[in-house]
Formats: C-alpha cells, sequence, structure tokens
C-alpha cells in the first residue's frame, strides 16, 4: 500500500521485517475466521468475552473510570452491569467486524437494513452532497455496506492504522467492499472540496466522535467532561453548505441492526458554526444514555485535557 510523505516520516508508522510478517499471519487468520458461519462466530465471541473480561480484565479501569463519568446518579452495581453488557457487546462486534469482510450482500441484507435513504435519493436527485456524522455505538463497521443502497459516493474518513499495514489492508477492503472510498482524516478537506468543486454527489461520512490531539480548537463537555473534536466536519460544512446528517445504529437483535439517517443540520450556513458539533454531542449523549451498554467504553477518549486560551463551547 502506498503510503503518502505524511506516513513516511511518521516513525508510528514504522513496521519492522518481523512484525510484517506477524501482522500478515494475522490478518491471514482473519480471513479465514471470516469466513466462518455467524453461529461459530458468536460462540467464539462468547469465549472472548470470558477472556476479555474476566482473564484480561482489558482496559477495566479505563471503562469503569468512563462510566463513573458518564452516569455519576448511577450506583457502582449498576455501573458494573453496563459494563458486563458492554463487554459482550464489544466482542460480538470484534466478530461482526471480521465477518465483513466475506460476507455476501444477500446475508448482510439479512442482518442490517437503512432508513432514511429515501431523503437520500431526494438529495441525489438535486445534485446535493452532505455529511454524515456517525458514533461509535452498536455497529458503525456495518454501515459502510449502505453504499450498495444508494447512489451518492461514500467518503469515510478513517485513521490510517499505524504499524500494521496488513490490518489496514485487511479493514479497507471490509469496507470498500460495496464501492465506497476510504480518505485518511488528514486528506477529507481537501477530497470534499474537490467532489464539490466537480459536483459529484457525495456521502462524507465520519465517526466525528474520535479523539483529536489536544491543541484542537473545539472543546465541549461531553458525558460531565471536557474533551476535543475534531472542527474539520463543521468548516466543511459551512463552507460547502452541506446538510449535516446523524447515523443513529440500532440493535434490534444479535447480529441484528437498524442504520437510521436523518438531517441534524439542514443549512449549515444559517447558524453559528459551533452549533453543528453541539446538536451532534447533544444526540449522541441523547443515545448514549438510552443504551450505554453499546458505546464504545474502552476508548480513551478523555486522554487529553484543555489547554489555556481555548475556550469550552456550550
Amino acid at each position: 500500500m502506498k503510503k503518502n510523505n505524511l506516513e513516511r516520516r511518521d516513525k508510528r508508522f514504522h513496521e519492522s521485517p518481523l512484525k510484517k510478517t506477524v501482522n500478515n499471519i494475522l490478518a491471514g487468520i482473519l480471513r479465514l475466521i471470516s469466513l466462518l458461519p455467524f453461529r461459530v462466530l458468536f460462540v467464539i465471541s462468547d469465549i472472548t468475552c470470558f477472556l476479555t473480561k474476566h482473564v484480561f480484565h482489558y482496559r477495566e479501569k479505563v471503562v469503569m473510570e468512563n462510566l463513573k463519568y458518564a452516569f455519576p446518579e448511577k450506583t457502582a452495581k449498576e455501573r458494573k452491569q453496563i459494563a458486563a453488557r458492554f463487554y459482550r457487546h464489544f466482542t460480538d462486534l470484534m466478530v461482526e467486524s471480521v465477518k465483513l469482510n466475506s460476507i455476501s450482500p444477500e446475508k448482510l441484507n439479512k442482518h442490517i437494513t437503512f432508513e432514511g435513504l429515501d431523503i437520500m435519493e431526494e438529495y441525489y436527485r438535486q445534485g446535493k452532497s452532505f455529511i454524515v456524522l456517525a458514533m461509535h455505538h452498536n455497529n458503525w463497521e456495518w454501515c459502510s455496506f449502505i453504499q450498495a443502497h444508494i447512489k451518492h459516493l461514500v467518503l469515510m474518513i478513517y485513521n490510517p492504522v499505524r504499524g500494521n499495514h496488513a490490518m489496514e489492508k485487511f479493514l479497507l477492503h471490509a469496507r470498500q467492499r460495496w464501492g465506497g472510498q476510504c480518505i485518511p482524516v488528514y486528506q477529507s478537506a481537501r477530497k470534499a472540496l474537490e467532489f464539490h468543486h466537480a459536483k459529484i454527489p457525495t456521502i462524507l461520512w465520519l465517526g466525528a466522535d474520535q479523539t483529536p490531539a489536544a491543541s484542537s480548537k473545539f472543546w465541549a463537555l461531553f458525558l460531565n467532561r471536557e474533551a476535543p473534536f475534531f472542527s474539520g466536519p463543521e468548516k466543511i460544512a459551512a463552507k460547502t453548505n452541506q446538510a449535516v446528517f446523524f447515523q443513529h445504529v440500532v440493535k434490534t437483535g444479535r447480529g441484528k441492526y437498524v442504520a437510521k439517517y436523518f438531517p441534524l443540520i439542514e443549512n449549515p450556513q444559517e447558524v453559528e458554526s459551533h452549533e453543528i458539533l453541539l446538536a451532534y454531542i447533544r444526540k449522541m449523549e441523547e443515545i448514549i444514555r438510552q443504551e450505554p451498554e453499546y458505546y464504545l467504553w474502552s476508548h480513551r477518549r478523555w486522554k487529553h485535557q484543555r489547554p489555556e486560551g481555548i475556550p469550552l463551547m456550550g
């Protein structure tokens, strides 16, 4: 995989010959695992859940700390119950993400459906692009399959995998199987504007709850703690006046989801720029409080402290 100058200069992307060999072997094993039926994959998930939670205690301190800040009104017992349900969903998500590498579209149609496609079709008829702000809640990986159901070109913004080219290739194959394009986050603004000027209807999709650098200029309260956010989405929205949609994935059963899409801000140029991300944050909080076990609590989302001189929005 060809890397640009930024990735070649960043030592975090370096991969030694031994590490490269091991990573290739592991990626090959994942490809074989992806061929297994769901009934076997969920047995693997059950075993992995036990090992992850009770043997390795994977990021247990991070999970419990995040839950403590997010839900101070709940008892320690209630937070432990949420954590237990989180680990069960988390390992399901792991095997579901692996399965995406080989699952047929006919099979995937039985596991995830999409709502809001009629609105997207109307936007396409008008030649309009828009932005989708997603979150790490339920199964966001399978949402790349929306490309098989719409006419817009889906541009999926992602953070390149550092020091593991085989895993990045594995993930990109799974996400781009349906015709969408994965765009590294540092190229997102340029690529979005290129398609905009070319008048090609696109959906710029990103999980905007990821953690940017501490130097981010946008900080807000998120689940009772100060957190930085990428300001790129609202800047692109303001510059192009592309509507901002929200992606809400609902779990309807084990390995079964409904992905819902609805406008969050229809005319970005008519609102203050910070209102876009604030609306996104409040909608995320609403959903997380309703179904806390499906959020990615193992993520170190609040690892930075707000630098002096940067205001807290909201």
